[in-house]
C-alpha cells in the first residue's frame, strides 16, 4: 500500500511525466505535417478542389483518410487506383459508368471543376498516411501504358496499347491475366467480332446490346479508331 504522500508523489510524477510526452509527440506530429502531406504541392486548383469536396458533400457517402461515411468507396487513394482519365469519365457521367447500377449523384461539373476535383485527390493520395488505406485483397486493375502486343499472323508490327486501354478499360477488362474482373477478359477478343462490329459496340454500347453494363465512354473518332485497332490486334 502507498502511503497518502507517496500516492501524491506517484499521481503528480506520472501526470507531469505523460503531459510531456503527449505534448512532445503533438509538437513531433505538427513537426512533420508539412513534409508528410507534402505541403509545397497544396496549388489553387487542389485548394479549389477541396472547396467543391466540402460544398457538395462528399463525406457523407465517402471517406478519405479514414474519415466520412462508409456508403460509398474510400477515396484516399483514388487516382491511384483508378487513374485521371476514368475519374474524368466517371465525374462527367457517373451513371453511364455504371449503367442502372451506379448511386452517385449527377453533380453536373464543368471541366475546370473536375479537373479541380481530380488535383485534390491527387494531392491527398499522395500524403505520407504510413500505408493507410491497406491495399485491397483482389485483381489488380491496371497495365503498364507501354505494354504491346504480338499481332496475328500476317499482321505488320505489334499494336502499342493506347493510353485510354491502359488507364480506362483495364478497370473492368483484364488482358494476359491483368486487369479487372467486371467485364470479360479481352484475350482473343480480334476472333470474336469483325472490325466494324467491334467499333459499333464500342461507339455506343447500348445501341448494340440495349440493357449491357458496357459504358458508353463517349469516345472521340481518333480513339475509336486506336482502340479498334489494338482489340482487333488480340487473336
Amino acid at each position: 500500500m502507498l502511503s497518502k504522500s507517496q500516492a501524491r508523489s506517484f499521481f503528480l510524477f506520472a501526470t507531469v511525466g505523460f503531459s510531456g510526452v503527449f505534448l512532445w509527440l503533438t509538437v513531433d506530429t505538427v513537426r512533420q505535417v508539412p513534409a508528410r502531406s507534402h505541403e509545397e504541392n497544396m496549388n489553387a486548383s487542389v485548394i479549389r478542389g477541396k472547396e467543391i469536396w466540402e460544398k457538395n458533400n462528399c463525406m457523407g457517402c465517402h471517406t478519405i483518410l479514414g474519415e466520412g461515411a462508409y456508403y460509398a468507396p474510400e477515396l484516399t487513394k483514388a487516382v491511384e487506383r483508378r487513374g485521371e482519365p476514368w475519374l474524368r469519365i466517371f465525374l462527367k457521367d457517373p451513371q453511364a459508368m455504371y449503367p442502372g447500377r451506379r448511386k452517385m449523384v449527377q453533380y453536373n461539373f464543368t471541366e475546370e471543376e473536375i479537373t479541380d476535383v481530380i488535383a485534390f485527390l491527387d494531392w491527398i493520395g499522395k500524403i505520407d498516411t504510413n500505408g493507410f488505406p491497406a491495399k485491397p485483397d483482389m485483381a489488380p486493375v491496371a497495365v503498364a501504358a507501354a505494354a504491346t502486343v504480338t499481332p496475328a499472323a500476317g499482321a505488320p508490327s505489334a499494336v502499342a496499347a493506347p493510353a485510354l486501354f491502359t488507364q480506362v478499360c483495364v478497370a473492368c477488362h483484364s488482358l494476359g491475366g491483368t486487369g479487372g474482373v467486371v467485364g470479360p477478359a479481352l484475350d482473343g477478343v480480334g476472333t470474336r467480332y469483325d472490325r466494324d462490329g467491334l467499333r459499333a459496340w464500342l461507339d455506343n454500347p447500348q445501341s448494340v446490346k440495349p440493357g449491357t453494363a458496357m459504358p458508353d465512354l463517349n469516345l472521340s473518332a481518333s480513339d475509336l479508331d486506336a482502340l479498334t485497332d489494338f482489340l482487333m490486334s488480340q487473336r
